[in-house]
């Protein structure tokens, strides 16, 4: 076989990834403008610049694009929690330690705001719906954690309550913050720090502290 004869497989399947990426990034726009129950096939490929047959040769129907685009950002959600929720940021002062996992977590559903367009839409396929329980449920435990690293006073209960609750006010925060943009989107990211600041400080304390290493 011949070098280029080797080469024209690799190239077909680049263009082929090119491909899926185009159709997942018009797929995202669509899904933001539209939601994903009124989002249609014919929406997407034109989104992309494609005919619809040329979308038919890599996804069935809208809901495979769907899990395929909720996967993706599923996979990259949960690389860069174990980023944020360390001994390291728990030792931090309250303010700091805020700073360092809340601009993080907006600025990826800020870049990427079909995540939760697609996770409040009641008729994602179950698939999805299952993804994001998990992501959930492990967000929950990371949270959990680092309260028991910073307060290890606090009783299993509290810390899992605490751990709810700052979960419900950054997911209400965040809702306000992507409807926003610019200063006023800046402005709603303070609030949103003042609001967890505000709840966390009488059961965390303000100042560094020393945590064990885990």
């Amino acid at each position: 076989m011949s070098v280029s004869d080797e080469q024209k497989p690799r190239r077909r399947q680049a263009r082929g990834e090119r491909r899926v990426a185009q159709l997942l990034e018009a797929a995202a726009g669509v899904f933001c403008k539209v939601g994903y129950t009124a989002a249609s096939t014919n929406a997407i490929a034109r989104e992309a610049g494609v005919s619809p047959g040329t979308l038919y040769q890599f996804f069935p129907n809208k809901e495979a694009i769907a899990i395929e685009l909720g996967t993706m950002l599923h996979h990259r959600m949960q690389e860069a929690h174990g980023e944020l929720f360390t001994a390291e940021n728990a030792a931090l002062p309250l303010d700091r330690m805020l700073d360092v996992i809340v601009d993080p977590l907006v600025e990826f559903n800020c870049q990427n705001p079909v995540f939760l367009a697609l996770v409040q839409d009641s008729d994602v396929p179950g698939a999805l719906t299952k993804e994001h329980d998990a992501l959930h449920t492990s967000l929950i435990q990371q949270v959990n954690t680092l309260l028991g690293l910073r307060a290890p006073a606090l009783s299993p209960a509290e810390r899992t309550r605490i751990a709810d609750m700052v979960f419900g006010i950054f997911k209400a925060g965040l809702t306000l913050v992507l409807a926003r943009e610019g200063a006023e989107r800046d402005a709603c990211i303070a609030e949103l720090k003042s609001a967890l600041y505000g709840y966390l400080a009488p059961r965390l304390g303000t100042e560094a502290m020393a945590v064990a290493q885990v």
